[in-house]
């Protein structure tokens, strides 16, 4: 925690939430935008322990108007800028933005450029994305652009392998957006398509009244899936044209055919984030392996990780698919797997998951666990006929309450939560 209030998202080059926290870390950053090659060829360098990276914390500064209740004290400040120093793991706080925005629960870095995109969450007002100028030296965010998210609680971003636009998710009313990616500066500007699961109609949950999402007994269940609740949008990592979009609020996963010339994603169908026979699951999150087929969802609700076979020619059969029927085309991820977060005799209704990833070697899984207070980690099986699947390692304690937020730095011997 920083300055009393609890962390929220953690990036790195640069972003965690403080007050409810989100990381995000960038390894490499850029001495200057002279040449994208330049840029291109640093960013694949390997990383050296001398080099510097940069931490951005950011923060919820409000809490009335959030779904959920964070644990901790509203921030005064919402984004802190560390270095860390890669031998020790010692972070060193290195600025604090000036500038007024409200909960930015989640950020990503351009990878080509110095800039940070975030997102800010409220169940009564659009999100903004706001894009910021990062300086490599100081670590100061200065705000460049802000563009309304078209939707509430906006709580996802994700930048395509083109850097041609942003795909966004609004999670209280499951919106997903494709919004334009500037090609000159790379600020968010105007929105080009959106998907509403919903199809218009009212939510049943009311934004003035709900249960507090951070709960999770029967009655907090019941309420959070009584609306479509999508949290997450990722490409797959083979052709970057499939997303997938996790819905919390139907047990499902939702797939779409994207295009990125068009800004639009065809919808292509649903899959369950779990066994068909189960309720209750939540899907928060998805990742895909580094090299291996495999995708990887954490099921908030039920504290589970489900484990996914990525089928190519399913998907290449759904990208080569008249439009006409894309609609009615095959799932493209096959569940194969699930196992649970927490020790078996630990009350389900006390935790509640957060992030899932990957290590970058591709040997483990890490999940978070709100409630039970620790990271999961899962072996990743390399066998050929087991390859993806997950056995665990052993939970361990965060620390600190609720780590909403985790992230590798960019060498990945150092993990920061939040």
């Amino acid at each position: 925690q920083a300055h009393g209030s609890s962390p929220l998202l953690i990036t790195t080059l640069v972003a965690p939430r403080l007050c409810s926290f989100q990381m995000a870390a960038l390894g490499h950053l850029f001495p200057s935008q002279q040449s994208q090659s330049k840029a291109l060829a640093s960013a694949s360098a390997p990383l050296q322990h001398n080099q510097q990276q940069l931490i951005v914390v950011s923060c919820y500064t409000r809490f009335d108007n959030l779904a959920h209740g964070p644990r901790g004290t509203q921030a005064k400040r919402s984004l802190y800028t560390f270095k860390l120093d890669t031998t020790d793991g010692q972070m060193v706080l290195m600025s604090v933005t000036k500038d007024e925005v409200m909960n930015p629960a989640f950020s990503r870095f351009h990878p080509r450029k110095n800039l940070l995109y975030t997102c800010t969450e409220s169940v009564h007002e659009n999100g903004e994305i706001v894009t910021w100028k990062v300086c490599p030296t100081t670590g100061r965010l200065h705000k460049m652009a802000s563009a309304d998210a078209g939707g509430t609680s906006t709580c996802y971003l994700t930048l395509d392998k083109q850097c041609q636009n942003m795909l966004v998710v609004n999670y209280w009313d499951a919106t997903i957006g494709v919004f334009n990616v500037d090609g000159k500066q790379g600020h968010v500007d105007k929105a080009r398509s959106f998907y509403d699961p919903n199809n218009g109609k009212k939510m049943k949950a009311r934004a003035e009244k709900h249960v507090n999402h951070s709960n999770n007994d029967h009655s907090a269940q019941k309420e959070r899936q009584a609306d479509p609740h999508s949290h997450a949008v990722v490409l797959d990592s083979h052709f970057g044209r499939i997303a997938y979009v996790p819905d919390l609020g139907m047990d499902l996963i939702r797939q779409f055919r994207y295009d990125h010339v068009d800004g639009k994603m065809l919808a292509a169908g649903t899959m369950r984030s779990g066994p068909a026979d189960r309720k209750a699951l939540g899907p928060r999150y998805l990742e895909f392996h580094p090299t291996l087929p495999v995708a990887y969802v954490i099921n908030e609700l039920s504290s589970e990780v489900s484990v996914f076979d990525f089928d190519r020619l399913a998907a290449e059969q759904l990208l080569g698919a008249p439009a006409a029927e894309v609609a009615s085309a095959a799932p493209t991820l096959r569940l194969r797997q699930t196992i649970r977060t927490v020790p078996d005799a630990f009350p389900g209704d006390l935790n509640t998951c957060g992030r899932i990833t990957v290590h970058t070697a591709g040997n483990f899984v890490l999940v978070s666990n709100r409630g039970h207070d620790s990271i999961t980690v899962f072996r990743v099986n390399q066998s050929l006929l087991k390859a993806g699947q997950l056995s665990i390692v052993g939970s361990f304690h965060t620390r600190g309450a609720t780590p909403r937020h985790f992230q590798f730095d960019a060498s990945g011997q150092w993990l920061i939560s939040a």
